[in-house]
């Protein structure tokens, strides 16, 4: 099977679960021999690495399209040409093993989809994506004439206007997804896929498009809702844009039940055309000896976005009561947010803030060295569709404390669980994780076991069954 698969952020260039997410599938579906062409927006540098990307800022020599198709004219009758070409750099370590997977490279003005969210209003979304555009993107003439090649949005000058400038990306939220969805139309054409599958808000535009134009089925994913980023202070435009990917996609592939029940309550879902994939974790479950950093304090980590979803005030004010019983305990919180200035002060205002480290966003083998220092891991989510850093704890050999507010409760029996804002008991459990290592002992070994049945190779299989339901219930 070919899938066009849509994201916005792909390792080394990750905020969240989302990167991660995105790279495991991919990379099951690529072992398990599916084609994958993935298209995501990225700022562009010259380097080397296993996978090319490629930009429309220029078009030169576009090679044929597949037999079936008539190569793409401008309206002069000249054949468009090939897109240039460049490399991702960072990225070998990441990109290494995919055989049949294809990176095409959208240029877009972002660090990161969730740093709007995190930097307080000047980074909200802005004017938004007009209706008409919604409406476009479900099927309307615009974006058939791109698909067709009768859109200026194949000239080499247009395109270069449409993917430069324009200010950051946190100013320009709603323009982005907008530009992404052209792009992947005009880029789409040369290629031969068989189901679209869009990941989170920002692509679904894109997807709904692809889908008018292409006829082929539509799969949307939802990884967070926007119930879970802001709670009750939704962002309407958001919504509208979540509603319209969910009603207008042939599957919803949900990251846990939790996330299945928001969309049926709180969009009007259909429930029948919803499935249940969980994410999964790829790697080592039984870290070689030695892996383990000892050391005479014990340490308590949180890692995430420092954001409101993520509850880190009440790991803070957890910390105040495990120091009361176990004084040599160190708090590390690893991630930045629009919180974090707050963690801050709230730690030192509560008198432990020489208890507590704040490291900022970690990636790569410093994630890798921060859970083999720790002792215990937290996960106080008020709101977690999934939540892939309990299981990536897991794989590194540490105890995990996580929110019954999580997709992950659904399918970890060996994390110790509670309510995010009941404080005292997620003390209680840090102190117990901590201080009897019969209960930490247990937690490792039968977390290991765990994981097994926890897999990004399970989780494409049944994507796989997504898109087979997708095709028969498809746009034809």
């Amino acid at each position: 099977m070919r899938i066009l698969m849509l994201g916005w952020e792909f390792p080394p260039f990750i905020a969240g679960g989302l990167g991660t997410a995105c790279h495991g599938l991919t990379k099951a579906l690529d072992r398990q021999g599916h084609e994958v062409i993935f298209l995501l927006p990225r700022a562009i540098d010259n380097g080397e690495s296993h996978v090319e990307l490629r930009s429309p800022a220029s078009l030169k020599n576009m090679p044929p399209r597949p037999a079936e198709q008539p190569a793409p004219r401008r309206p002069d009758g000249s054949i468009i040409g090939e897109l240039r070409s460049a490399s991702l750099t960072e990225a070998s370590e990441d990109t290494a093993g995919f055989e049949r997977t294809k990176f095409v490279s959208i240029p877009a003005s972002f660090s990161s989809p969730y740093a709007p969210f995190d930097q307080g209003p000047g980074g909200q979304p802005g004017e938004g994506l007009p209706t008409d555009f919604l409406e476009e993107a479900a099927g309307s003439e615009g974006f058939g004439a791109i698909w067709r090649g009768e859109s200026e949005a194949f000239d080499p000058e247009t395109l270069e206007r449409m993917t430069t400038g324009g200010g950051s990306y946190g100013g320009d939220l709603m323009g982005d997804s907008q530009r992404y969805a052209r792009l992947a139309v005009a880029l789409a054409r040369y290629e031969r896929f068989d189901v679209i599958h869009a990941h989170d808000w920002l692509t679904y535009p894109a997807g709904l498009a692809l889908r008018a134009v292409s006829g082929k089925p539509l799969v949307v994913q939802m990884h967070a809702t926007e119930f879970d980023r802001s709670g009750q202070n939704v962002n309407q435009q958001v919504y509208d844009i979540e509603r319209a990917g969910i009603h207008g996609a042939d599957r919803v592939i949900a990251v846990s039940q939790l996330t299945k029940n928001i969309l049926v309550n709180r969009y009007s879902g259909d429930a029948s055309k919803i499935d249940v994939v969980y994410n999964g974790v790829e790697g080592n479950a039984n870290p070689q000896p030695g892996a383990r950093i000892e050391a005479q304090d014990r340490i308590v980590l949180f890692l995430g976005r420092i954001t409101m979803q993520k509850g880190p005030e009440y790991f803070i004010q957890s910390a105040k009561r495990v120091l009361e019983k176990v004084p040599d305990a160190k708090f590390v919180v690893a991630g930045s947010g629009d919180m974090a200035i707050r963690m801050i002060e709230m730690a030192a205002a509560i008198g432990i803030g020489h208890k507590v480290l704040f490291t900022g966003f970690l990636r790569g083998r410093d994630v890798e060295r921060i859970f083999s220092m720790a002792d215990c891991y937290v996960m106080p989510s008020v709101s977690e569709p999934f939540g892939i850093a309990a299981l990536e704890a897991m794989l590194h050999d540490t105890p995990v404390i996580i929110s019954k507010q999580s997709g992950a409760a659904e399918v970890l029996t060996h994390a110790l669980k509670v309510d995010f804002w009941d404080t005292d008991e997620m003390a209680s459990k840090i102190v117990s994780v901590l201080r009897y290592p019969a209960l930490s002992s247990t937690l490792r070994e039968h977390g290991a076991y765990e994981l097994r049945g926890l897999t990004w190779d399970g989780a494409a299989e049944k994507c796989v069954k997504t898109y087979h339901r997708a095709a028969l219930n498809g746009a034809g």
